[in-house]
């Protein structure tokens, strides 16, 4: 840096004097006045001192690209090399947007909790953390739920999580209790459900409790003709039990057998494993229990280690073809996330009735309620 100093009578005249040789952009620092001295009484002429600040060229730097701007612009470049060799298939698939329509239901927006605070956010995270999903968090969570005035957000007005949980658990899920919770007539269920569930274990599960424990006449029947072994199992069971076995592979057969055990207080189906996306074997199902009729209630059973989009397609596929009548739900001890025992009957409305807790006959099962579902959704079952 440079200070050049310009000497003259007129200040305007000195500036672009600067300015022509040292160029537009001058840096002026001050300029002083000076009077000239002149002879006796005379004032002298007024004169200007033009104080510059020159530029060194070394000053004078080319313009820098930040490297993180730099790193950007190259990812930029690269993404959109990538995206453009993709098949155009691949392409659409890589937005939520163009997931098909069983694999988008997973996708859950981003959880956002603003209108919560304290225990109620605190008890949100907990669910979403155990596979509930955002939306039936909220849900069940806000029936526990008061506003708090200096927050004007909703918080827990419950003295537990537990007690909060079971509040909204019980507005938005139908319990159906055990089979034989009312009536002394014939009832008939089904069970239904895709392959390797448990259907027939939990089936005799419910007949081992409905002989020993109610002293109840029961006869099983299977449709599962298909299944090497399926029959010898089932007839196994039931001579442990020793109860009434049949094994029918056509409506007609149904209806006689059906007929021949109305003495009875329990008729038990066991049906095929079929899985929810072949519709041949599913009409082949509802064809053979057509013929029982309105009298039969059918029983959707659903392992807990299903991801909530394969739950959820085996629960719309099964109910184009059967009127279901509760979820029983199988293998809560083979999954960390049980949030699919309150995401299937929140959302699907379907009441649920048991569930299923280990191999062992009969003891591994239990009769679902309000307390037990919240237990096992915040872990204190061992979930």
């Amino acid at each position: 840096m440079e200070i050049r100093i310009y000497e003259g009578y007129n200040l305007e005249e000195l500036i672009q004097k600067a300015k022509e040789e040292l160029g537009e952009d001058i840096k002026i620092l001050h300029y002083e006045t000076v009077e000239e001295r002149k002879f006796l009484f005379f004032k002298g002429k007024k004169k200007y001192k033009l104080f510059v600040e020159t530029t060194d060229e070394d000053d004078i730097t080319e313009p820098v690209l930040r490297f993180e701007e730099l790193l950007e612009k190259v990812e930029e470049i690269i993404d959109k090399k990538i995206q453009s060799s993709l098949p155009k298939t691949s392409q659409s698939m890589a937005t939520p947007e163009g997931l098909p329509p069983h694999i988008k239901n997973s996708v859950y927006p981003v959880p956002t909790f603003n209108e919560f605070t304290g225990d109620a956010f605190g008890l949100l995270s907990k669910l979403t953390e155990r596979g509930v999903s955002p939306d039936v968090a909220k849900k069940l969570v806000k029936e526990g739920c008061g506003l708090d005035i200096d927050t004007n957000k909703w918080d827990l007005n419950t003295i537990t999580e537990k007690e909060a949980l079971i509040k909204g658990i019980k507005k938005y899920i139908k319990f159906t209790g055990a089979v034989d919770r009312d009536g002394e007539n014939l009832k008939i269920f089904a069970f239904v459900g895709p392959t390797g569930v448990g259907k027939t274990t939990n089936l005799f599960k419910i007949a081992s409790q409905l002989v020993i424990d109610r002293k109840k006449k029961v006869a099983v029947i299977s449709t599962d003709t298909f299944k090497v072994g399926a029959s010898h199992q089932a007839r196994t069971y039931a001579n442990i039990l020793n109860i009434p076995f049949y094994s029918v592979s056509e409506s007609k057969k149904l209806r006689s057998t059906v007929e021949q055990l109305k003495g009875f207080d329990f008729i038990l189906i066991d049906t095929v494993g079929r899985s929810h996306y072949d519709y041949w074997r599913l009409g082949e199902i509802k064809e053979i229990l057509g013929g029982i009729g309105e009298e039969i209630q059918n029983i959707l059973v659903i392992s807990c280690n299903f991801k909530d989009e394969d739950a959820f397609e085996v629960v719309h596929k099964y109910q184009t073809f059967f009127h279901i009548s509760s979820l029983f739900f199988t293998k809560i001890d083979e999954t960390l996330k049980p949030g699919i025992l309150l995401n299937l009957p929140v959302e699907t409305r379907l009441p649920v009735s048991y569930i299923s807790t280990g191999q062992r006959v009969p003891e591994d099962l239990k009769i679902l309620t309000p307390e037990l579902i919240s237990s096992y959704i915040l872990g204190e079952n061992g979930g």
